[in-house]
This record gives structure tokens, sequence and C-alpha cells, in this order.
């Protein structure tokens, strides 16, 4: 892939979104690369407690309201986003249909993007649950029972040290290394086995590589990529009892602001 190509794989996957500026528009699981266009975020690990769980910066970027909850029990209402991103995290979950239920619940329409299970076998992330194909639209999760795929290729890419020169081969591909899922209405998806507790308990603790200058890389390209669209940010200010579930609203005119929510416990906010 040229690097031409590079840059069209980036603004298909990480700027274009058919959302305009009346649009409300929610990113789950948004770590340290909350999407451009995204309004609300929600992540269940916000510090670097499970920073493995990232490959850019360990702790979440917090520069929008950002609710602190389960992505397989949103604290939102039902079909307040009108658009839904979920990017490089149902791979990560233990009950990626539950989510995947959510997301379809919460919004109207979505994007979800995960690794392809033929390149990740080759080499995967440790915090990896899942190896996920796509069968006729429908997302097929097969858990797996290892952090790798064959023992021995694991075992020559550790002992070799060409683990990382063969990820970074693999991303100058990346559209071939990714399922790409556009949706409307529902999300459907088929969850084959259950990871073991000792892989769940792995993969939360798990290091990761943490690359701080692909991450500035990606806010340089998403700033020169978004300066034509700022016009279709959205307008107006978002009210905390407008998308949030009746049993969290407050019954007040509160309105959304850049820092940390909890809802349903001693305060709604942090």
């Amino acid at each position: 892939m040229s690097i031409v190509d590079q840059l069209r794989s980036f603004r298909r996957r990480r700027i274009t979104i058919p959302a305009d500026a009346s649009a409300i528009v929610l990113d789950v699981g948004s770590g340290d690369k909350p999407h451009w266009r995204a309004d609300v975020l929600l992540d269940r690990f916000i510090d670097d407690t499970h920073g493995g769980q990232r490959s850019g910066a360990a702790a979440a970027r917090v520069d929008r309201p950002m609710f602190d909850a389960d992505a397989a029990d949103m604290p939102f209402a039902d079909k307040v986003f009108d658009y839904v991103i979920c990017s490089h995290v149902l791979e990560h979950v233990e009950h990626p249909d539950r989510v995947v239920a959510e997301l379809s619940r919460v919004a109207k329409a979505g994007y979800v993007e995960v690794p392809e299970a033929a390149s990740a076998k080759i080499v995967d992330f440790p915090s990896h649950l899942w190896w996920v194909t796509e069968e006729d639209g429908i997302l097929v999760f097969t858990a797996k029972t290892t952090p790798y795929f064959d023992a021995d290729i694991d075992r020559y890419l550790t002992t070799s040290g060409m683990r990382q020169q063969v990820a970074d081969l693999l991303d100058k591909n990346l559209d071939d290394r990714v399922i790409e899922l556009a949706w409307q209405g529902d999300i459907t998806c088929r969850v084959v086995g259950t990871p073991p507790p000792e892989l769940i308990a792995a993969a939360q603790s798990a290091d990761a590589h943490h690359r701080g200058g692909e991450t500035v890389a990606g806010r340089v390209l998403t700033t020169a990529f978004t300066l034509p669209l700022r016009g279709r940010k959205h307008e107006g200010p978002i009210r905390y009892d407008a998308i949030v579930r009746p049993e969290f609203r407050t019954g007040t005119d509160e309105m959304l602001t850049p820092r940390i929510y909890r809802c349903g416990r001693t305060h709604p906010t942090s």
C-alpha cells in the first residue's frame, strides 16, 4: 500500500462520517484517540490501570463529555445518538454480543472496526480475546484459548525479535488487517465459545507498546483532514437528561461539558 493509499485509508476509516451538524455522535471505547466528530465519549478504563488495552497513550483522552461506563450496559437512553463509532474495542471485551446489542440500542446507525482473524493469527495483541471474521455481513467472534494462534510461530517471533517488524509490515496494508462494518438499524453477530478465565485475566493485565509518536501523527493528520469539515460539528449544547436513561436523570437543565460522568453512583458526575 502506497503512502497515498494509506492516507486514503486513514481518511475513510477515521475522518469520513455520514453525520451533519444536527447529528449527535457517540464514540464507544474512545481511549486516547477519540473520533474527531464524536460529541460524547464512553470508556470503561479512563486512567492507565488497563493501559495495555491501548496501542497509543495509556490513559484515555478527556477533551469532551466522557462517560465512565461499561459498553455492555451503557447509561444512555434508546436511540438517542444518530451515529456511534466503535473501533478496535469488541475484540477486547468479554461479551462482544452484549456490546453489539447496546450499540444497536443507543444509536440509529454506526461504524464498527475490528481486527480480521487471518491477519491477527500472524501477529495479535495479547489483550485481544477473540478471532473475528465477517460472514455475509454477520460478525463472528470465535473465542481465543491462548494469546497466540500457533505456539511455534509465537516463540519464533519472540526469540528472533521480529514481532514488531512483522506487525509493522502487516500494518502497511491495514485495509487487509481489519473488518470495516457500517450498519444501520441493527448489527448481527454470532459468538462461538468463551475465552478461558486465565486468558481474560492475562489480557486485562497485558503490557502494551505505547507508541506516542503514532498518536501524535494521527492527531496531526486528523487536524489537516478535518479543517474543511468544521462546519459539520454538532451545533449547540447537549443536555445531560436528554441522553441518559430515565433512572439517571437529574431533573435539571445541566449541559454536558468536557469532564467525566459516572451515572448511578453517589454523584452522576465526578
